[in-house]
């Protein structure tokens, strides 16, 4: 009961962002990768899923957001001789391309992707996923520079540097979190020291506020209520931090370590935050308290270079977490269940590599560093798969969205949407 209140609160601070079977936001209606409607079917014909569309995707990571009638990434492409990141807004009920907006030049990535099959060959390019909220787009590109486009044309509506003017520093591999949006305001870190966590006005672009001084990481921010209280988590390069999204004043921190890249956001479930990093960190909880009004973090287990997450975030349903927990193992690595309680494994099946994976009722929706989508069973006692199909080339570093029971995937070639059964709103 708890957890499934717990969900609730979450879709509630979203609430108005979008209907129900909207997927407008990096990992869903509420940012926690939970889909707010169920899958009806329980199997796929063996051709696999019925395809609406499929379509050209470019190079990139970037997902698909889907509102508004349409599916918006990012690309990368060559205009006028230059490799320019690109947002791209899609028919969401055809793939027919609707519009294209140039951001900015788009650079090498620092060394990422065009490697050969050890890294699952496939091409490199934009990591960030658009947000769509409110008729707009808004985007954060690899360069720390953040655009608010009409969902329409994809006209520029404002833009911001934070090299600029927040005195941002662009990482290794460049950014790779996605924008939040709660109410009014655009949460992103980047910024220098006294400014490194940015609040916008989205409307403007105008900075609301600006505090600490935490380098930032590729994770995506979240957005979670603890005891009552509404507040962002990011999740930097001292570990996590939670403020309150009003005045960026910090709530709590949990220190934990960051090695080269920590890319995967935190994951709440009731009281216990869990966070996760490849390159030897591994994953940790800390149950979170309150007192006298005051925060308190406290580790409650650690498993150093074990139950990693190079940058697929889990899930979690009912105190078990589903994801791919594995560093650099493409094509291999496994999609595991780890009791978000204790770090305890429960059960993991290999095949999967550095996918996404979603929930959407009692089922996973898993999407394979390959191209398969699979649907299996979120439940601790052990790994049942109902179903399996490729359905894309390329390579899958992305999350899938789940809209009317349909999945929207996409590669570093191509995209597609694909017809999964039907669905219902889940609970009912």
């Amino acid at each position: 009961m708890k957890t499934s209140l717990g969900r609730l609160l979450i879709w509630g601070l979203f609430a108005g962002t979008a209907a129900h079977a909207d997927w407008p936001n990096y990992r869903g209606p509420a940012g926690n990768g939970v889909a707010s409607e169920a899958l009806v079917a329980n199997a796929w014909p063996a051709t696999g899923p019925k395809k609406e569309w499929t379509a050209p995707a470019e190079s990139g990571f970037s997902s698909y957001s889907v509102a508004g009638g349409k599916a918006v990434t990012l690309v990368r492409r060559e205009i006028d001789g230059n490799p320019m990141e690109v947002c791209v807004a899609l028919d969401a009920a055809t793939g027919k391309e609707v519009w294209a907006r140039e951001l900015w030049l788009s650079n090498q990535y620092d060394g990422g992707g065009n490697a050969g099959a050890e890294q699952n060959k496939g091409g490199d390019g934009p990591r960030s996923t658009p947000v769509i909220s409110g008729g707009k787009v808004y985007v954060i590109d690899a360069n720390l520079k953040v655009f608010a486009l009409n969902l329409e044309d994809g006209g520029q509506v404002w833009k911001r540097d934070l090299v600029k003017e927040h005195k941002g520093n662009v990482i290794k591999w460049q950014n790779a979190a996605s924008p939040l949006i709660h109410g009014e305001r655009l949460f992103l870190a980047g910024g220098g020291p006294g400014e490194a966590l940015l609040a916008l006005d989205k409307e403007n672009g105008k900075t609301l506020w600006k505090a600490e001084d935490d380098a930032m990481t590729h994770a995506t921010p979240i957005l979670a209520e603890l005891f009552g209280v509404t507040q962002v988590i990011f999740f930097t390069q001292k570990g996590l931090v939670s403020v309150a999204p009003e005045s960026g004043e910090v709530l709590w921190r949990h220190a934990f370590p960051f090695k080269v890249s920590t890319a995967a956001s935190p994951v709440v479930w009731e009281d216990i935050v869990y966070c996760s990093a490849g390159y030897g960190v591994g994953a940790g909880a800390a149950r979170i308290s309150r007192e006298g009004g005051k925060f308190q973090a406290k580790e409650i287990w650690r498993t150093p270079n074990d139950n990693m997450n190079h940058w697929s975030t889990p899930v979690v349903r009912d105190g078990f977490l589903y994801g791919m927990f594995s560093f650099k193992e493409y094509g291999t690595g496994p999609l595991a269940c780890i009791d978000i309680r204790t770090g305890e494994k429960k059960w993991a099946e290999a095949g999967f590599g550095p996918g996404n994976v979603i929930l959407t009722g009692d089922r996973l929706l898993a999407l394979t560093d390959a191209g398969e989508l699979v649907l299996a069973s979120a439940e601790p006692g052990g790994y049942k798969e109902l179903a399996r199909a490729r359905v894309v080339g390329g390579k899958c570093w992305s999350t899938p969205a789940l809209v009317k029971g349909k999945a929207f995937v996409r590669s570093t070639l191509e995209g597609g949407c694909f017809d999964l059964g039907g669905a219902k709103v889940a609970g009912r």
